[in-house]
């Protein structure tokens, strides 16, 4: 028995079946640093995948904080200390809107499930609506709105998934019909939660629709969305686990690359580069209904270690001018991607460091998922770690930690060209 069965025997063993694990042939990961990742046997892969790390794999400057804050003081909300104040204060200053209040949980699922939650307290209703091709997270009332695997029993009654939007294959035929298309979709949603005796409360979405695909989307494409959400006096959440803290290059979060105003915005893994940290924020007055309607409290959300952490990590992002770095490189690397010649290829598109290709049959629009699958086992096989992602698996997903440069973006192109030969058509 070889290492790797050893390990996969004893987690099928320990954890039960089919935790997941990436690639045919899954890495033992031993070791990190900045966008590279060593295995077991002393293998260097390029990380091209990992937001988590967003300042780096094991950054020294979050490292030292986790320490010396760990070595000081850890315990919760309910006696005070400064470090969740003066972090809070930091985040805040970076929206608009009224977005000046937080809760700090440990993971996205608890921050979307919260977020729900508020919008529930806010307008009395509970439908809520999602797309059709997402992921939120994995709590009992989040699930409701991820796709991957319908929940036991099915979606809940006060539940509506709407059509994604599409880059190649936009709603009702156009990318200029796409917009008022997928507000149609969301009004016909809150029309039937109304007319069975639900109600909306909130429509969750990511602003840059990670899990659908990343289609490219106009700033203002939501403004029919959102007007159709307004007048019926529902909440918008914008889940920023995926776009937010500058990945996209332009702006912070993906709500102010977009062009519209969220009520509730959720954060989560790259928050503290790798530490169990999360956060929901929102205006005074959708807290304060929260706070009255459900008695929350959360053992580890916003403890100091963790506080700690989200600190270095936002003051690594500022200090080393990763959002400028993230707007250069990931140009860079969508102009390279473009110069790749294959027929399998159908676009190429993204912002700042999270990028990636699209592949269809040639002469078609139909998904090439199985070799977008292989694709990722070659470029795993050549050192490259990435993955794929969209309604038919067909889209490579290129999202790595931010201090990524022009030379690894030359390494990943290159490894890319030489997999597409090596895969056949």
């Amino acid at each position: 028995m070889t290492r790797t069965e050893e390990l996969m025997d004893r987690r099928r063993r320990l954890l039960g079946p089919n935790v997941p694990t990436f690639y045919a042939h899954p890495v033992e990961i031993v070791r990190g640093e900045g966008v590279w990742l060593w295995d077991a046997a002393g293998r260097r892969y390029l990380d091209c995948y990992n937001n988590v790390p967003s300042v780096g794999h094991c950054h020294p400057k979050v490292v030292e904080a986790i320490a010396r804050q760990a070595a000081l003081l850890n315990t919760h909300t309910r006696y005070l200390h400064d470090g969740i104040l003066d972090y809070g204060e930091r985040l805040v200053a970076k929206f608009g809107h009224g977005l000046d209040t937080l809760m700090m949980v440990c993971t996205g699922s608890e921050a979307n499930d919260v977020a729900l939650r508020m919008a529930q307290a806010v307008t009395g209703k509970t439908g809520m609506i999602a797309t059709n091709a997402t992921y939120h997270g994995n709590t009992a009332l989040v699930s409701q709105l991820s796709t991957r695997r319908p929940p036991i029993g099915g979606y809940a009654p006060n539940v509506r998934l709407v059509p994604t939007p599409d880059h190649l294959r936009p709603l009702d035929g156009s990318i200029e019909a796409q917009p008022e298309a997928f507000a149609a979709n969301v009004a016909r949603a809150i029309e039937e939660l109304e007319v069975m005796g639900h109600g909306f409360s909130s429509l969750t979405l990511c602003p840059f629709f990670a899990n659908e695909g990343f289609p490219a989307l106009a700033s203002g494409f939501l403004d029919p969305t959102v007007d159709v959400v307004r007048r019926a006096g529902g909440i918008i959440i914008a889940d920023e686990v995926q776009p937010g803290f500058g990945r996209l290059g332009s702006h912070w979060w993906g709500h102010e690359r977009l062009g519209f105003a969220p009520d509730i915005v959720t954060l989560g893994k790259p928050m503290a580069n790798g530490h169990p940290v999360a956060a929901v924020v929102t205006r005074p007055e959708v807290m304060a209904a929260f706070r009255e309607a459900f008695g929350y409290f959360n053992t580890f959300g916003g403890n100091p270690v963790s506080c700690a952490a989200a600190m270095a990590t936002l003051e690594v992002i500022e200090a080393e001018g990763l959002v400028s770095n993230a707007s250069d490189v990931g140009g860079y690397a969508l102009r390279r991607l473009r110069q790749l010649e294959d027929p399998r290829i159908a676009d190429v598109r993204g912002a700042g460091l999270f990028f990636g290709v699209e592949f269809t049959v040639p002469g078609t629009l139909e998904p090439a998922g199985e070799l977008t699958a292989r694709l990722v086992e070659e470029m795993r096989r050549r050192g490259i770690l990435l993955n794929r992602i969209g309604r038919g698996g067909n889209t490579l997903k290129i999202r790595p930690p931010m201090p990524f440069g022009r030379s690894h973006v030359d390494f990943l192109v290159d490894t890319l060209s030489e997999a597409l030969v090596s895969v056949p058509v």
